[in-house]
């Protein structure tokens, strides 16, 4: 067993640049118990107090990484009771590994000091954190699917994402949405040519949160479509080359 200033200082050491060997004998700690602390997702903290349960109510400490987390959440998210807290859990596809950490990153900002992890499962990670706070946080939380259900954003969660749409906007892409080339074919001095163009689809059950992601795209300038398929809401489509070119600068494809 080794203290937590031994642990630190190790840490320290390999992080510029020393090998495990070195380390090990400057510090007596073994070259394992190097290799297992680095693989650990952090020392543990304290948790954070909860922004919304202060005598005087706030926005989180990190609105930027909170509208992130609020989009991801919307989209492929989940909040469930265990025992005498809440695990927040969102559905990352193994096809982007960039989303799976910004995912993480996120969760550890909202809530720092309190443990991440994730989960395999097939074709996709669940990434994961517990907070007694997470329904505070996320009071669009309630039983059911969340098309089945009214979504709003609480005043103080638009308040933020007007502060930050485009964290928001993201988050909401990388769960739900995607960037695609879409081509047509047009005859061109007698020839017919091949044309292609990117475009973001958004799609969800959800009219409410169509609509809020709708109405967000509008306020940073992104002209959208809805698309109803049967009379119930699909998708948002952006088309548009003013507004593709805007996504593609604050958004982009997912990695």
């Amino acid at each position: 067993m080794y203290d937590l200033p031994t642990r630190e200082r190790a840490l320290a050491l390999v992080r510029q640049g020393r090998s495990l060997n070195s380390v090990s004998r400057e510090t007596g700690v073994s070259r394992a118990a190097i290799r297992s602390w680095q693989q650990e997702i952090r020392p543990a903290r304290p948790a954070a107090a909860c922004p919304r349960c202060a005598p005087e109510p706030r926005l989180p400490d990190e609105p930027a990484a909170y509208c992130y987390l609020l989009g991801l959440y919307l989209g492929d998210g989940c909040i469930s009771r265990l025992g005498r807290t809440y695990s927040l859990r969102i559905a990352c596809a193994d096809a982007w590994p960039g989303l799976i950490e910004e995912c993480e990153q996120a969760l550890r900002a909202v809530r720092s000091g309190n443990r991440t992890g994730r989960v395999r499962q097939q074709g996709c990670v669940s990434v994961w954190a517990y907070s007694n706070h997470w329904p505070c946080l996320f009071p669009q939380h309630g039983p059911g699917r969340k098309h089945e259900r009214r979504i709003r954003l609480e005043p103080w969660q638009q308040e933020a994402v007007d502060a930050y749409p485009w964290e928001f906007i993201r988050g909401l892409v990388h769960s739900d949405g995607c960037r695609v080339a879409n081509w047509t074919t047009r005859v061109v001095a007698g020839e017919r040519k091949r044309y292609e163009y990117p475009r973001y689809f958004l799609t969800n059950k959800s009219e409410d949160i169509l609509r809020i992601y709708s109405e967000t795209l509008a306020k940073v300038g992104v002209e959208s479509r809805i698309t109803r398929r049967g009379g119930a809401p699909y998708n948002v489509s952006v088309a548009r080359r003013p507004s593709v070119v805007l996504m593609d600068a604050h958004v982009g494809a997912k990695h």
